[in-house]
């Protein structure tokens, strides 16, 4: 067979599910079949909100303004549901490592029960209460009267959301990426049909505008939980439930929140060092926080591929820990980092010499593009840096090890990258340039403290 056959072979494998030991064999064959399902399942993740804000835009900036607001609300929900995503993650793969099912189905069944609790505070909360959200968040009269069934629907529909992170952290820890992959791309199948349909009013279906689009969201996502669940519970992956599994296991519940809270943090952490960067930025007027805003959704969707290869990662450190195999796991994150690397250097290069032009396919203001472009260059230059630091974060946690990138996070966004971005900005003069120079520094140098971490080999001895 030739090189390509095997190549074409292997993604097939890949996308149609394989039964490998991923702590036997070769590594760079586990990585390939890990991360292409992986790094599809991140694309699909996107979809969701682009799909969402092409629709929405078209009803007016009160609507589009809504969507940012929900979205800002929802970032608390995705603390939680990426908290417990890791620790479900770790946990599932270390018991499949240590050729446990039994146990695997357990913390399966924890993981779900945390999920669900959450999800009904959350949905219950969010339902009740989303116009003095809306209102606590600065919504004026017009936003909330078009806003608030739209944020009402989204936040009582949270336990999709939940859910679909949950399961899929069972999956991929279990080795089953492409289940997960596929459960994304039923969920936006669904979300993309129903969306214009019922926002615009196309056929049979009601023109509901705004509402239409959290309704359509939302019945896409549960369309993916069903899929999850009945794998989970029907399927033939590593990992199948059954209703005697789903009960109540203080010590397991207790190992889980202790991984989740820290991983909750660490996300939180990340998430909130943008709004302060946001807020030094804001300063220098709509122009310059204009271009930022492109800048950083270009920067994200370009580095979904890369959090592919760095939950691939997670999996095969976690199993191969379970089957005592330390060498082979931190050998597994070396290889992907490389990999990571490879793709987000060629992204930068791109990035670097055609940044304007990129920038122009979504804004022709010439501030905003001469803005948009230096911000989308000076984080490129970080881009090799980042590439090893997210595998490098994602296989503590795949360790269980969710403290180290926690106290990483907190040091190096909170105490190094907002105060650098501030004076670089305000006491060199720089102006919002320093704030995107700033980014690159700190993340290069995350990059840096973690993979000094990492070599400390502390993760290895981590009990899950």
């Amino acid at each position: 067979m030739s090189r390509s056959a095997r190549l074409f072979a292997a993604v097939r494998e890949a996308v149609g599910g394989t039964r490998q030991d991923f702590t036997e064999g070769s590594l760079g064959r586990a990585i390939m079949l890990l991360a292409i399902p992986m790094v599809l399942e991140m694309i699909m993740e996107s979809l969701f909100g682009v799909v969402n804000i092409f629709f929405v835009a078209r009803l007016g900036s009160d609507a589009a303004s809504a969507v940012g607001m929900t979205e800002s609300v929802l970032t608390i929900l995705y603390t939680v549901a990426m908290g417990l995503s890791m620790a479900t993650t770790a946990t599932v793969a270390r018991r499949i490592g240590e050729k446990d099912p039994a146990g695997a189905r357990a913390s399966a069944a924890q993981a779900i029960g945390a999920g669900v609790i959450a999800s009904i505070v959350a949905g219950t909360v969010g339902a009740r209460f989303a116009p003095q959200l809306l209102r606590a968040m600065g919504a004026w009269p017009s936003l909330l009267e078009a806003g608030s069934a739209y944020t009402s629907l989204m936040l009582g529909g949270s336990g999709t959301i939940v859910l679909l992170f949950l399961l899929n952290a069972i999956f991929r820890g279990a080795g089953d990426a492409a289940i997960a992959m596929r459960s994304l791309w039923l969920a936006n199948l669904v979300n993309i049909l129903l969306v214009p349909c019922l926002v615009v009013g196309w056929g049979p279906f009601p023109k509901m505008g705004l509402t239409g689009a959290a309704l359509g969201t939302t019945i896409g996502r549960g369309v993916g939980v069903v899929y999850q669940v009945w794998s989970l519970f029907g399927g033939n992956g590593r990992v199948v439930l059954r209703m005697e599994n789903i009960r109540f296991q203080a010590r397991l519940m207790v190992d889980l929140l202790r991984i989740s809270l820290p991983g909750m943090f660490q996300y939180g952490i990340a998430t909130a060092s943008w709004l302060g960067l946001v807020r030094i930025i804001s300063t220098y007027g709509s122009a310059a926080l204009a271009g930022y805003t492109i800048a950083i959704r270009i920067f994200v969707f370009a580095i979904l591929p890369s959090w592919g290869m760095a939950n691939a990662a997670a999996t095969l450190v976690g199993q191969n820990l379970g089957a005592g195999k330390p060498g082979r796991a931190e050998q597994a994150v070396w290889r992907t980092g490389f990999y990571n690397m490879i793709f987000l250097g060629s992204v930068a290069v791109v990035f670097i010499l055609f940044a304007g032009s990129v920038i122009r396919v979504f804004t022709h203001d010439p501030e905003v593009v001469a803005m948009g472009t230096d911000c989308l260059r000076f984080i490129s230059y970080g881009y090799p840096f980042f590439a090893f630091g997210m595998v490098v974060v994602q296989a503590f946690n795949g360790a269980g090890d969710t403290t180290t990138p926690t106290i990483v996070n907190l040091f190096c966004y909170w105490l190094w990258e907002i105060p650098l971005a501030y004076a670089l900005a305000m006491w060199a003069g720089m102006g919002p340039r320093g704030v995107f120079l700033a980014i690159a520094i700190a993340e290069s140098t995350t990059a840096c403290v973690g993979i000094v971490m990492f070599r400390r080999g502390r993760w290895k001895l981590r009990k899950v």
